[in-house]
């Protein structure tokens, strides 16, 4: 009687000359270099926090103008709607498209009820749109990726504690994006201050159970843990913003000039602006994208998916479909199934 072959595990072997099938890395980045990478960043918090200049402060370009006041004497400017900008960068040979999108500042109205939502339908909005792009039965080679990786959640620096609008934004924005929270002109704190004020956010959100990124993984190596463990003791990053350049003791640098001093936006004694662009920049940029992808998009793909399905299944009666062309795709991969016997 035929028994089952078993599979053997995968054993080591290495070559007694070189094939050069290790080149596959240098492959993979000539292609990516050519293609080039998209970064998709949304600004929250309420009008008047600095969320232009600190943007243009991580990636040290102009990218968005501020809507401060040029003058004492000047009226606040504020952004009325969400406003996306996109740029290309370009560093050693490396193209970033980098997407910013401002929003309005929340909990400026007497009348703030459900003040969030726009910002949380812009964020699903661009799920929806990605998904509408792959269930296309002719889709492009490489869709154009808008969903949102990371969202900047500017922290008023009052030095008492989050408003109760601040949790609630927090929490709706938490389900859908990556939220990274940073306390806005932390400057205007005193060292002390500061640190008493991060130590009652950082029991608010345990109390509260916001989920902020970095989010713990079981596949990260030793290393990795250690560096989130690192990230998460400093937020929420207390970070100050400028565009301006200052001279000290004759050197340049990136700063804001005040009665009592210079505050030097990259010393790591004056602020966290250093770790922040470090953590966003250089050790977590794909990361932010890719748990973008597979854990925030997948949520949101199988519960449209399964909207779909069962929507199929009444004649329509139930949740509207995301697009006809998308429920026709849902249909044939339906038919297909019951061809192939599942």
């Amino acid at each position: 009687m035929a028994t089952a072959a078993h599979a053997q595990p995968a054993q080591s072997v290495f070559p007694k000359s070189h094939v050069g099938f290790d080149s596959i890395t240098s492959q993979i980045e000539k292609k990516l270099l050519k293609r080039g990478f998209q970064f998709n960043v949304i600004c929250v918090g309420q009008t008047g926090l600095g969320k232009s200049t600190l943007i243009n402060t991580i990636f040290a370009s102009h990218l968005i103008d501020s809507k401060g006041r040029l003058t004492p004497s000047e009226p606040i400017r504020s952004t009325t709607e969400i406003h996306p900008v996109s740029h290309i960068i370009e560093e050693n040979g490396v193209r970033l498209r980098l997407n910013i999108v401002d929003t309005p500042g929340y909990g400026d109205l007497v009348n703030n009820d459900r003040c969030w939502d726009p910002i949380v339908k812009y964020i699903k909005d661009q799920h929806s749109a990605y998904l509408r792009k792959e269930l296309t039965a002719q889709r492009d080679r490489y869709i154009q990726d808008t969903r949102i990786h990371c969202c900047l959640f500017f922290i008023q620096p009052s030095g008492h504690a989050l408003k109760p609008i601040d949790i609630v934004v927090l929490k709706k924005l938490s389900e859908t994006v990556n939220v990274v929270p940073v306390i806005a002109k932390a400057d205007s704190l005193t060292l002390e201050e500061r640190q008493a004020f991060k130590d009652r956010i950082k029991e608010e959100f345990a109390f509260h159970s916001i989920r902020l990124y970095p989010y713990d993984n079981e596949e990260y190596d030793a290393e990795e843990s250690a560096v989130n463990s690192q990230i998460k003791s400093l937020i929420p990053f207390a970070v100050v913003g400028s565009e301006k350049t200052i001279n000290v003791n004759g050197q340049a640098v990136r700063g804001r000039q005040n009665r009592w001093g210079v505050i030097n936006c990259e010393d790591e004694t004056h602020c966290e602006f250093v770790y922040l662009r470090n953590f966003l920049t250089r050790t977590h940029l794909q990361d932010l994208i890719e748990t973008t992808s597979q854990i925030h998009y997948e949520s949101f793909r199988a519960k449209q998916l399964l909207a779909l399905k069962e929507s199929s299944a009444v004649g329509h009666g139930g949740s509207r479909p995301i697009s006809p062309s998308a429920d026709r795709e849902l249909s044939r991969q339906s038919q297909r199934g019951n061809m192939n016997g599942y």
